[in-house]
């Protein structure tokens, strides 16, 4: 019989390769956030793998912490600082148990990491509230049930994906939330590639 392998193993395999699973360009979803981000401040970029969206936080003049499991994936990171000539903190965590410190950061990004099941993300929503300042932006991108008909990254599990519903549920009193559903072609390194449907949210907490 074959062995499952554990999620950390599936990922750790996934990025213990040279080539950059996302490529090395931030998404595009954040990019277009970026009129909203402060000037200056501090990010926390949520299961940020190899880095590619921390880094491009910290272009923007931000002090910014990438946290994610694989080290593996934070080995390349570093190395995609490096590349681009800013600074960025690195820590190695759990995102689910990880302690997320009391209002610390004036922005908290989550961009695909739907390998959380309900209960698991239910504990980091939690963290990444509490991590956000009062008026601090939370940026999320997600893929939605109707992924599963494309294929084209995401979870094949039905509960770890995104709906308007889910979103709008448990951020109910954030304010200025913007949440918008589409179906695009993405094409993000070699791990995403075609159309997709995600959903796009941001918010302030209050």
């Amino acid at each position: 019989m074959e062995a499952v392998l554990s999620e950390y193993e599936r990922w750790e395999t996934r990025y213990a390769v040279p080539e950059y699973a996302f490529g090395k360009e931030a998404n595009y979803f954040l990019v277009s956030c970026k009129p909203l981000l402060p000037s200056r401040g501090r990010a926390l970029a949520v299961a940020d793998g190899e880095g590619r969206n921390g880094v491009w936080l910290a272009e923007q003049g931000l002090d910014v912490l990438s946290i994610d499991f694989s080290p593996s994936a934070q080995t390349k990171a570093r190395a995609l600082a490096a590349e681009r000539e800013v600074e960025v903190s690195f820590e190695q965590a759990d995102v689910h148990t990880w302690h997320y410190p009391q209002s610390a950061f004036d922005v908290v990004l989550e961009i695909f990491t739907q390998f959380s099941s309900p209960s698991e993300r239910a504990l980091k929503w939690a963290g990444m509230r509490r991590a956000l300042k009062p008026g601090g932006l939370l940026i999320i991108q997600g893929y939605t049930p109707k992924q599963l008909q494309y294929g084209t990254g995401g979870p094949k599990q039905i509960e770890n994906l995104y709906t308007r519903a889910l979103l709008e549920e448990s951020f109910h009193d954030f304010a200025d939330v913007s949440l918008v559903e589409e179906e695009r072609e993405i094409y993000e390194g070699t791990s995403h590639g075609g159309m997709s449907a995600v959903i796009n949210f941001t918010g302030r907490k209050p």
